[in-house]
């Protein structure tokens, strides 16, 4: 089930490779997110947490590529991406977008065999509270409305009109596969859960987050932050403090 990773996947980004962590972090981006978001999480976990930060295609160094269209078809491109990372006890940790993907990983490495050792789920509802939600529908101007109302792309990007113009085509595809995904019923997680979420998120609501405890039967926490959908952008230093200390007690 596992080998030794090859370093070469375009899906995966080690900013801060650490061949001695007893654990590695799959951190997963929100709508119209990129790996280096999770640059200062890989450097601040390194070198006890091996952080593996992912890809999208559609973006960045990978904005050649055609996006993925749906949650699903993510989730079944990226598993056999970390099945060679998978020698070493994996957390998955995704923001918005990222915790619902995050869930999908982890069923299908479940069903593989391969058993993460948490989930952390941040500015997320649970995948069983759906909302009708059609952003991706909007024009031009309704989509940059939406990530400026959220706070959750850099200001110099949304006054940059030739790099919106790249990048635009990624995060409405990203916005699609998160409104059009559905839960489909199922066998919990064997892997226990931690829900981070802001106590004023448009997207997430705090009943909506606790609904997680639903998904899972090795365990749930919840923490709960001041701030909106990007409460991280504030809070990271205590979020991630938070994730050490749960894989820190996952260590022989």
């Amino acid at each position: 089930m596992t080998a030794n990773p090859t370093g070469t996947s375009l899906w995966i980004r080690q900013f801060h490779p650490a061949p001695d962590a007893t654990t590695r972090l799959v951190c997963l981006p929100h709508a119209g997110g990129s790996a280096s978001y999770y640059f200062p999480v890989s450097k601040a976990l390194a070198p006890g947490v091996d952080v593996l930060a992912i890809q999208y295609p559609g973006r960045q160094d990978r904005r050649n590529e055609e996006c993925v269209g749906t949650i699903g078809e993510l989730a079944d491109a990226l598993v056999p991406e970390l099945l060679p990372y998978t020698d070493k006890p994996l957390a998955l940790f995704g923001h918005s977008m990222g915790a619902t993907l995050g869930f999908e990983v982890a069923l299908r490495l479940e069903q593989k065999g391969v058993n993460p050792v948490a989930l952390f789920a941040s500015g997320r509802r649970a995948p069983s509270a759906h909302r009708d939600e059609s952003v991706h529908l909007r024009d031009d101007d309704g989509l940059i409305a939406e990530m400026q109302a959220l706070s959750g792309t850099d200001s110099q990007v949304l006054g940059d009109e030739e790099l919106l113009r790249m990048v635009l085509p990624a995060i409405r595809s990203d916005y699609k596969a998160a409104e059009t995904y559905r839960y489909t019923p199922g066998p919990p997680l064997a892997a226990p859960i931690h829900v981070h979420v802001g106590d004023n998120d448009p997207k997430a609501t705090v009943d909506e987050a606790r609904k997680w405890s639903e998904h899972t039967s090795g365990g749930f926490e919840m923490h709960t932050y001041s701030g909106g959908h990007f409460y991280l952008n504030n809070e990271a230093p205590r979020v991630i403090a938070s994730i050490s200390q749960t894989l820190s007690a996952l260590r022989p």
